[in-house]
Parts: C-alpha cells; structure tokens; sequence
C-alpha cells in the first residue's frame, strides 16, 4: 500500500471502515459502540489498492500539493489529521486505523513557546526583527509561538520531511495568516512574519513539500489549496469546486505578503561530539516516558514532538545520539548525522544503538529520523556552525 501512494503522487491513504475516533483523550484504542461512524471516502477521491495477498482494499487518497480539511467544531477534523500522522507507522491489528498510511516522511509542526532554538534559518518566514536580529542564523533561549513554530517547519525540511501536518488550533495565529483589516491597520514594513498562507504553495511548487492543513476560521486558505475535504459529524465530502466557487464570489482583498520564491533552505553543521553525557562520575543517558530524553545534566522536552508514541522511542533517541557522538569528533550537517543512525540501525538493528552490544533490556523501539532530530535541536547546550 505504501508503494501504492508513492507510484501514483499520494501522501495519505484512509480506508473505508476505518475507525478513527480514539477511546478517550488519553487512549489510544478505537472508540466502540453503536455511535461509532466508520469512515467512508468521498466518491471524488476514492481509489483501490490491489493487494498481493488478501482483498482489495478501497478509501480515500490525498494526492501531493497543498490539501486543507476544514469543518464545524467536534466534527472530526483533528481526528483525522491524528489519524494520517500516525499513519507514518504500521499499526497491530484492531487499531481501527490499520489502513491509515501516510508518507513516511510526513511531520506534524505545532507552535511551541518557549523552546529553545540554535542557529535556524528562519528568514523564509521571519525577517526585520527588532536591533536586526539575524534571523539566518536564528537563536535563541525562549522562543514565542511564531518563531517556534517557523523553527519546527525549517528543522523538518532540514530533516528531510517530504510532508507538512499543520492543525490551526495547535499554531500561532499571526504565522498563520494576517487578514485584510490587520494588512491595513499594520503595514508589512512594520510586521516582520511572512505568514504561512503566503509561503505553502511555494513549498510545494518549489521544494515540492506538500502540506495537509486542519483550518477551522481562516478561508483566505481556500486561494492556495488544490483540495478541499470537510468533515461533517465524521463524513468527509470532497467540496474543493465548492470552495474555489466561494473564493471567486467572496475575494479577501488581502495582499500576498511574500514574492513567488519561498527562499533560501540553509543547512547547519552539528556539533554532536560536544553532547555531554555525563552526569557525576558516569554517563547517563535514557528516555524519561514518552516525552522526555534525560541526557547526562540535560532534560530535553519533546512533549511537543507530536509523532512520538512510546517511551522506548525516546530511550533509543537517547542512545542514538551518544552513539553518534563518538563517531563523529568535528561537526557534520545534520542529515549526515540521521543518515549514520539510520545505517546503523539497518545494518546492526537497534541493537547497534546500545553500549553493551545485545545486553540492553530490550526496551528500544526503532525512531524516525525527524524525532531524533527533534531531540537534538532542542538540547538546549547545542552548537552549530552555518
């Protein structure tokens, strides 16, 4: 299936009798009983997938390019972008979302105040701040919601992310867009953000990241969109000829804030040998839950890493990045560095993650390499070089 979505241009897959409505807030088994709406494709995008083994299974495709899902309140619009996220895994059987799939390289980017941020080139987004702050080469011990979260999209594309996730209640509202009346009343010379409404389609038309975005009050997005899916009470229904009428009837008048370009993608070189896993006498390195990664003094915060789902994703990080940094002693581009873990994941197992070689109490649990980075780009002592 997922060989399926990469020959024919697709980021997503939902199969029809999928159940994407989790338990609880703090589950993740399917929510059962006869209120349970299974999910059923949209005629417009419905596709099926032969399969080598078993019947055919038919749902709903998300082809590449820039896809918004929008709708009512409690309608299920979160839920299904939860559900493409964690479509990047294989999910067991009974999950309700065993045929979810998703680019293996799509990343969900949130807004997340107060994270540090180490020499990112948020300038795409971000330029004229206040005493000239460099925003090429962008640090900084406390970042806001808009900074962040310009930070969490560059540090994916540096990554490798193919695929942006973006839900409008998890971001920063004046990276997301500035309307009309807000242009008028603060001129662009005096705003530094370029928002992100300005800079999607320029994603994908030049570095072809695709996005797909959960937008609930901001309509302006219907210009920059090649597809439409809104959810009512859990039904999707394909309106993008809908909306592409709305927009012709209904003009924002609100003036593109960027150029055609979407700007420079610059790379860091990490200083990963100076990650000090020391703690007293003995290195000391492990996941703390699923949320944090204990490295020697330091506590690294992925409570906002949305892809993680177990704590022994976050113990293999941990040994991962001590791994990396006794093999390189001088800093390397940070997809040098992913691609050295991912190697020696493949070539050894997870196995060859752990100091004491097949002795590890076998609490790992393989992570991607955009978590990893995640984790290194938010140790807050982290050194890099342009």
């Amino acid at each position: 299936m997922r060989r399926y979505l990469q020959d024919n241009g697709c980021i997503a897959f939902v199969a029809n009798g999928s159940v994407l409505p989790r338990a609880s807030g703090v589950s993740n088994r399917p929510m059962s009983g006869k209120d349970v709406i299974s999910f059923q494709s949209p005629k417009e995008r419905e596709v099926t997938i032969e399969l080598p083994h078993g019947k055919p299974v038919t749902g709903m495709a998300v082809p590449k390019g820039v896809t918004i899902i929008v709708g009512g309140g409690y309608h299920g619009k979160s839920t299904l972008l939860e559900a493409i996220e964690r479509g990047v895994y294989n999910h067991r059987a009974g999950d309700g979302r065993e045929f979810v799939i998703a680019d293996p390289g799509a990343v969900k980017v949130r807004a997340e105040d107060g994270r540090s941020v180490t020499g990112v080139n948020i300038s795409p987004f971000i330029a004229n701040l206040p005493a000239d702050k460099d925003t090429s080469f962008f640090t900084t011990e406390n970042a806001s919601g808009s900074t962040s979260q310009a930070a969490n999209i560059m540090e994916g594309l540096e990554a490798g992310a193919g695929t942006l996730l973006i839900d409008e209640d998890t971001s920063a509202t004046n990276f997301m867009i500035r309307d009309a009346r807000m242009q008028a009343l603060v001129a662009k010379r005096k705003e530094p953000i370029t928002p992100f409404i300005d800079k999607v389609r320029a994603l994908y038309d030049d570095e072809g990241i695709s996005t797909i975005l959960v937008v609930g009050g901001a309509g302006d997005y219907f210009d920059v969109a090649d597809y439409v899916i809104m959810l009512e009470e859990y039904v999707p229904y394909d309106v993008t000829e809908e909306a592409r009428r709305i927009a012709g009837e209904h003009p924002t008048n609100r003036a593109k804030e960027a150029g055609e370009a979407f700007g420079a993608l610059t790379g860091r070189r990490i200083a990963v040998h100076r990650f000090d896993a020391r703690k007293g006498k003995k290195e000391k390195v492990s996941g703390k839950g699923r949320q944090t990664v204990m490295y020697g003094t330091e506590t690294i915060d992925l409570s906002a890493v949305e892809q993680l789902i177990t704590g022994s994703q976050t113990n293999a990080i941990a040994e991962a990045i001590r791994h990396a940094s006794r093999q390189f002693q001088k800093p390397a581009p940070l997809p040098e560095v992913l691609d050295y873990i991912e190697q020696t994941i493949d070539e050894q197992s997870l196995d060859g993650l752990s100091p004491f070689k097949n002795q590890h109490p076998g609490d790992f649990a393989r992570p991607r390499r955009f978590e990893i980075a995640a984790a290194i780009n938010r140790y807050r002592p982290l050194r890099v070089e342009r």
